[in-house]
């Protein structure tokens, strides 16, 4: 069903940590949260000196795309789960050619019209003004059993449901359940387009190694990627991927990487140093690895927390980098392709204003 565009609260840490004796995959999982909580005093002064800009609000004359949801996805990957997701439908959509895609991790947060990121309103001002091409839009939750938790913004789900799992091994399972079970409910609906080039696929924290392992594994079907304080960390074995990415052979997958100075930086409870568990040197390191490979990257280091106020506020700049060189015809005697992209039936954004 058609619905008005999701509104959440913005981002907030884990609430509510509780240690269980879980054995050792839980302790990790509660070590992660445990880091995550620690950053609430931090952010307030460093990150707020960050504010998104024009290309992340909502204009009158800007044709509004719609947000449909939320739906929910079952999977057989990651057995006796479900997750929501929704989809984004620019208005410039167009079932007659093949749409690109690009799939968020962590849904709820990106397609929030009140949160950090925006999507929505970032892709109707950059698809209006040919800065990207349209696309469809993608945003999932992680999943959760009968008795556990949906993830929202109060609580992303680490220790609440399965994104400690889902997220962070460095397997292939997760690949999986995008490639094999959400996309073929995706075409069945949507004309997307089979090019790998076509598709991007992103995330913040444990949602950005995510969205790597998706495009590591099946760079047969992902080859771009956005990653805003991306937990290359330890937390599953992430702070292997450096080596990783040294060692294996060059994949065709374009990457930006966002981080701030201050993100977590891998002080222990018992006062020392982990480097396996510094956000920051991790995410130094994986740019290293993927310059000496050779790889088509972008980085942009903030001075920030684990936070996504920076993330949100260049999040349309790493936008039009990563969709840079989409095919765009340039012939000085037709004017169709510089003109703004209006389709003929669009909705004035006052039709479907959440504010």
């Amino acid at each position: 069903m058609d619905t008005p565009r999701f509104s959440a609260d913005t981002f907030s840490t884990m609430h509510d940590l509780e240690l269980r004796k879980w054995g050792l995959v839980t302790l990790l999982t509660s070590l992660s949260i445990a880091v995550f909580t620690g950053w609430t005093a931090l952010a307030a002064p460093i990150d707020e000196t960050y504010h998104l800009g024009p290309d992340s609000e909502q204009h009158s004359r800007v044709p509004q795309g719609k947000v449909i949801g939320p739906e929910t996805l079952a999977s057989q990957v990651f057995t006796n789960t479900t997750r929501h997701y929704w989809v984004y439908v620019p208005a410039q959509y167009d079932a007659a050619k093949p749409a690109r895609l690009m799939i968020f991790q962590d849904g709820h947060a990106f397609v929030s019209t009140n949160g950090e990121y925006r999507i929505p309103y970032v892709f109707d001002n950059l698809i209006y003004r040919r800065e990207m091409p349209f696309m469809i839009a993608v945003f999932i939750n992680p999943g959760h059993t009968p008795e556990q938790q949906e993830a929202s913004s109060k609580n992303w789900g680490d220790g609440i449901n399965n994104r400690a799992t889902e997220y962070n091994e460095l397997n292939d399972n997760y690949a999986k359940l995008i490639v094999n079970e959400l996309l073929p409910v995706l075409n069945e609906k949507y004309n997307i387009s089979k090019n790998p080039e076509d598709r991007a696929i992103a995330g913040a924290s444990s949602g950005a190694i995510c969205a790597f392992t998706v495009a590591w594994h099946r760079p047969d079907q992902f080859r771009k990627v956005i990653s805003t304080i991306g937990s290359f960390t330890n937390i599953r074995g992430g702070h292997a991927y450096p080596d990783m990415i040294r060692n294996g052979e060059h994949k065709p997958i374009r990457i930006y990487l966002q981080d701030g100075l201050n993100d977590n930086r891998g002080k222990r409870r018992d006062g020392g140093y982990d480097p396996k568990w510094d956000w920051h040197a991790q995410n130094i390191k994986m740019v290293e690895a993927l310059t000496t490979k050779g790889y088509d990257l972008n980085y942009c280091w903030g001075i920030g927390t684990h936070s996504n106020k920076q993330g949100g506020a260049i999040m349309p700049e790493m936008l039009r980098w990563l969709w840079r060189d989409y095919p765009r015809p340039d012939d000085p005697m037709l004017e169709d392709n510089r003109k703004l992209f209006t389709p003929v039936n669009a909705e004035p954004a006052e039709a479907n204003s959440t504010k």
